[in-house]
């Protein structure tokens, strides 16, 4: 048996159009020119040409949000308690078998921009593909954002997983989700529109907030979803360590045992 990986993460990159502008990464890069100066400095006596050709370090210094590229978001994001009234737990509290199991993947491509998913869209999708979700299944959803990652339209591609799509799926015990959109749910733009028609603060962030009866997390800016197959494959992401945090960077990675 040998074991396939393909990388579901969206590179993290500056100057391009992946956040909202004030929340874009920023990336200074340090060359190996720059990191032999460094290393004169810190061995006194040395020159620069006695390294090998030259060179030292390469380093990036990096300017970013937890929420930039590839991240999982805990509960604590979504608000301040889970579970009906519970502490919600941030993002080095998530559970890590919650982080490695099965993969089931949701292709929503043909749904319109600003489109919210219900429960029985979700219902529908599985009866297609002929899947029955099992506690732990880690749900991927595939929208039309997928593509226009880094185009001026990202922030507003794609559909949105709407209130009781999300309770449908963690209903079931499936505690972790993922989009290769901006948001787990709708497109502000799209939001912003709707309220100002109707009024309503229960559409903003429905989906997140639906973490409030059950917690869970979910993946944004997940990449290359079109790839995988709708089922059949482990998914893997185990979010970085940062105290008390909102969300974590992952490499989200799906694996396959041939």
């Amino acid at each position: 048996m040998t074991r396939r990986f393909i990388d579901i993460s969206a590179g993290l990159k500056a100057g391009i159009a992946s956040d909202p502008a004030p929340m874009l990464p920023q990336i200074i890069y340090s060359d190996h020119k720059n990191g032999a100066e460094t290393f004169v400095k810190q061995f006194p006596g040395l020159k620069a040409e006695q390294l090998p050709g030259g060179a030292g370090a390469a380093v990036e210094t990096v300017t970013i949000s937890t929420h930039n590229g590839t991240h999982l978001d805990a509960p604590w994001h979504f608000h301040p308690t889970m579970n009906n009234g519970e502490r919600a737990i941030t993002i080095d509290e998530v559970p890590l078998e919650w982080c490695f199991s099965d993969g089931v993947k949701f292709d929503f491509r043909n749904k319109p921009d600003g489109y919210v998913c219900s429960a029985d869209d979700m219902k529908r999708e599985l009866d297609r593909i002929g899947y029955t979700l099992k506690p732990l299944d880690i749900v991927l959803v595939n929208t039309a954002a997928g593509k226009a990652y880094g185009n001026p339209d990202f922030l507003h591609k794609g559909c949105g997983m709407g209130r009781e799509a999300t309770l449908f799926l963690t209903r079931q015990g499936v505690r972790v989700t993922g989009t290769d959109a901006w948001s787990w749910d709708a497109p502000f733009s799209f939001t912003a529109k709707r309220f100002a028609e109707t009024g309503d603060p229960s559409i903003i962030w429905e989906g997140h907030k639906a973490g409030m009866e059950i917690g869970y997390c979910h993946m944004e800016k997940l990449g290359n979803l079109e790839a995988l197959p709708s089922h059949g494959f482990t998914v893997s992401c185990f979010p970085v360590k940062i105290h008390k945090a909102s969300a974590g960077w992952t490499r989200a990675v799906a694996i396959f045992n041939d």
